[in-house]
């Protein structure tokens, strides 16, 4: 079965679960396209949530032959994958006096959205650095690969010759990337249902947009500003925040590679086909994909603890349904 964040919503009869869902929704618009497969039950014990499923890694052919002559044989080429869903979320607790004093701004509604934003963050980051087996720079220990590892070596993995990295050459060489931004859309079977990337390279694909004609935004249901190239919208993937004592850091979901003296420094555009035959969530059986559990301040107790979780995995069915663009200069080298 399969089932959007949206249609969720609507068979669920609890005001707060609503919430959630919109919420999520508000907070990433990857989550709010995503289609979900919610078909996943705990095995024996309730110790695994497994999702098996089938990658088409090449795709069969057809041609045409002579008469009295035999056809060349080729067979589309596929594997068998698991990917095992992933709790995440976080909990947060609140002393009861701040919340009976929190005055205009609710403290428990804000530490809740703030949870659900962090979440939905860290689904994006495990959507393109996850990876079961993680090695590498960049990748995030997970139970289901992303974007970065399934697409690395592959034929759709491209590679930009573009410099972006100051105002004049954007506009020197706005044509040489849209083309291959055209490429990349063109390595998307059926075309991407979203780009991905970091916001600096946002501002980046923006602005050649914007010169050349191509810039085109709206309004979605949220009041939120949409951008798009072609019908694809781009999307900022977001940062993972990591607080150690009062140091707080940030990175990008979708990482530069830092320029050094003697190299630009470059980022990364990922576009994607969303559906149950490309890029797709998975998640539990039923309707219950989002869960927040609010902290009871009518019962005994000074601090209270409330939770937000989102029990969830991703998979990518066809190789043919992603595409990324690595190497795009976006800052000029240090030695400049």
């Amino acid at each position: 079965m399969a089932i959007t964040l949206a249609q969720a919503k609507v068979g669920m009869a609890d005001h707060v679960d609503q919430q959630v869902i919109d919420s999520f929704r508000r907070s990433s618009l990857l989550l709010d396209l995503m289609t979900f497969d919610n078909s996943v039950s705990p095995g024996t014990g309730g110790s695994t949530l497994v999702y098996g499923y089938i990658q088409l890694l090449t795709p069969s052919t057809a041609a045409a032959r002579a008469i009295n002559s035999e056809y060349t044989a080729d067979e589309a080429i596929r594997t068998k994958k698991t990917a095992n869903l992933i709790p995440m979320g976080g909990s947060f607790q609140i002393d009861r006096v701040l919340q009976n004093t929190s005055g205009a701004i609710d403290e428990v509604a804000f530490q809740a959205e703030q949870k659900i934003r962090a979440t939905a963050n860290y689904f994006h980051n495990l959507c393109v650095n996850g990876s079961a087996a993680a090695s590498g720079a960049g990748y995030v220990t997970s139970t289901f690969d992303g974007l970065k590892k399934t697409l690395t070596g592959t034929a759709q993995a491209l590679t930009s010759t573009a410099d972006l990295t100051t105002s004049a050459n954007m506009t020197t060489n706005m044509n040489a990337f849209l083309d291959e931004l055209d490429a990349l859309y063109g390595a998307v079977e059926g075309g991407p249902s979203i780009f991905l990337m970091n916001d600096k390279m946002l501002g980046k694909v923006r602005s050649v947009a914007r010169r050349a004609g191509y810039y085109r935004n709206e309004r979605d249901e949220f009041g939120r500003v949409v951008e798009y190239y072609r019908d694809a919208p781009l999307f900022d993937a977001g940062k993972i925040v990591s607080v150690s004592g009062s140091t707080v850091t940030t990175a990008d979901v979708v990482a530069d590679v830092a320029a050094t003296s003697s190299a630009a420094g470059t980022s990364s555009i990922y576009a994607v086909g969303l559906g149950l035959d490309g890029f797709h969530g998975v998640t539990v059986a039923g309707d219950k994909i989002m869960s927040m559990y609010l902290p009871d301040m009518t019962q005994p107790g000074a601090v209270k603890t409330g939770e937000v979780e989102f029990v969830a995995g991703a998979v990518l069915k066809s190789l043919s349904k992603a595409a990324v663009l690595t190497g795009i200069a976006t800052t000029p080298a240090t030695g400049n």
